[in-house]
């Protein structure tokens, strides 16, 4: 009764199907996108099938639920709960992964780079060694850098079919949007809301922080790059096999496959891991393709493919897959391991390489 019964706005539900309907005859190639708080079934399935016809729905719970982990202790961070909030969605219908968007980016509340690192944004982004670079670092800069390469990866790879990123996200903008507002009052309350007398000082964004070469956002930008051009390799957003082997909450290690990829992340603020065991479900060898520790992701190299050498796996049950190798995971890092056909460590040094990112050519699955 709650989404078939007359309780629903029969209306709106109809005239979304009829707009779908119409969409998809006159432009086959077009790709629509819905924004749903109920959770209706077959929002994304054609009209045929009683659906609603949209192609995605946005995953709005994802961006909630790192506001929610944010505000506690890196010790309290959840693996199951943040892997169950990814995942939660209907079979056979796409969804969009997102790890925050216009709600977080908007005056009223903060950016996951600001959740992260607050006021020490002003003071410590300046990247180390660069001739024109001043000032010092700082360990809540250095957190937040590691934890938001993180939280963006596993969004990524968990969190559904496609991924959408918000203006300036993708390198950290410190600071939020605001548009010209005046006083006002709340036409259902009648409570004072107060403006910000029209200033358009918040009303844009800092694209020049993200090009200074002086400054860490760099950083997280070509790390957001590395990995997009990643998915175009191997295509992993969109493969069918996803699996989430390991969730443990003592380690605060994930262990996800999706696709012919397997990925691992060390949320541990301070242990890392040598010779850990992780699953996966094809056999063969496996080499890294994509380190967030990598110098041009502001890591600090303790995992990179210039000396991370071959993992062979063996076979043999473990977490319920088929076959594992063993990986050095350090703390607060993420790592993407590939078939090593696809794998290059040099990769990046040639004309068409992306910088960091350790993938044969253009990978097995690259499109035009």
């Amino acid at each position: 009764d709650e989404y078939f019964g007359m309780n629903t706005d029969v209306d709106a539900v109809v005239y979304l199907q009829l707009v779908n309907n119409l969409l998809h005859d006159l432009f086959p190639n077009a790709i629509t996108i819905g924004e749903d708080v109920s959770g209706m079934p077959a929002f994304c399935r054609p009209w045929y099938e009683g659906g609603v016809g949209f192609d995605y729905r946005l995953n709005m719970a994802i961006a909630d639920k790192w506001i929610e982990v944010m505000k506690h202790s890196d010790y309290d961070w959840g693996m199951a709960d943040i892997t169950h909030t990814m995942t939660n969605r209907r079979y056979a219908e796409a969804c969009v992964g997102y790890a925050e968007s216009h709600d977080q980016a908007l005056v009223g509340d903060k950016t996951i780079a600001f959740w992260l690192m607050d006021k020490d944004m002003y003071d410590y982004m300046a990247a180390p060694g660069h001739p024109d670079s001043h000032g010092a670092s700082s360990p809540v800069i250095d957190r937040g850098i590691a934890l938001h390469k993180m939280i963006r990866l596993i969004t990524m790879a968990l969190g559904g079919e496609s991924y959408l990123n918000f203006m300036g996200n993708e390198f950290g903008h410190p600071e939020w949007i605001d548009f010209p507002r005046d006083d006002t009052y709340d036409p259902s309350t009648g409570a004072f809301v107060p403006g910000n007398g029209g200033s358009m000082e918040k009303c844009r964004r800092r694209w020049d922080l993200c090009d200074a070469e002086f400054l860490r956002y760099k950083f997280l930008a070509a790390f957001d790059r590395a990995m997009c051009h990643l998915d175009k390799a191997f295509g992993f957003m969109s493969a069918p096999h996803q699996w989430v082997s390991r969730k443990d909450e003592g380690d605060k290690v994930v262990v996800v496959e999706r696709g012919d990829l397997v990925m691992v992340f060390n949320f541990h603020p301070t242990t890392s891991y040598t010779d850990y065991r992780v699953g996966c479900n094809n056999a063969g060898n496996y080499k890294l393709v994509l380190s967030s520790d990598e110098e041009v992701f502001g890591g600090w190299r303790n995992l990179s493919k210039e000396t991370d050498g071959d993992h062979v796996s063996f076979g043999g049950d473990h977490d319920r897959r088929p076959n594992s190798f063993l990986v050095y995971a350090p703390s607060r890092t993420c790592a993407v391991y590939g078939p090593a056909d696809w794998a290059d460590p040099e990769a990046d040094r040639k004309p068409a390489g992306v910088p960091g990112l350790g993938v044969k050519e253009l990978g097995p699955y690259y499109e035009y």
